[in-house]
């Protein structure tokens, strides 16, 4: 497996995250805490959150297929994204589990060289 399939993994869980995070907390703000100004941060946070979790979708099914990951396992990858502060426990889980996965590309090698 290239290094670039784990890395895109890694960057999208993790803005994923943190994404899901921001939109958590602004939906707090909003209907909780009844605070004004909250209602467009929230649409732009839960359109960018909601985008980018469909690459996330893609890029972890890709990366499970590569690790031949089991069925249940790679279920839980996927819905990580949906569960605040699950997706970073779950990326450095796989990420450790992918690492010894991850086959050197010699172009690289041998430009470090």
């Amino acid at each position: 497996m290239k290094k670039s399939v784990l890395t895109r993994y890694r960057v999208l869980a993790l803005v994923t995250a943190v994404l899901l995070i921001l939109l958590t907390a602004g939906v707090i703000g909003k209907r909780v805490l009844g605070l004004d100004g909250f209602d467009t941060f929230v649409t732009v946070v839960g359109f960018a959150h909601g985008w980018l979790y469909v690459l996330y979708l893609v890029f972890a099914f890709d990366l499970g297929n590569k690790m031949k990951l089991p069925v249940g396992r790679l279920l839980w990858v996927l819905l990580a994204g949906t569960v605040p502060t699950a997706a970073f426990f779950v990326e450095r889980r796989i990420t450790r589990e992918a690492e010894p996965l991850v086959i050197e590309d010699p172009a690289t090698e041998t430009a470090a060289a």
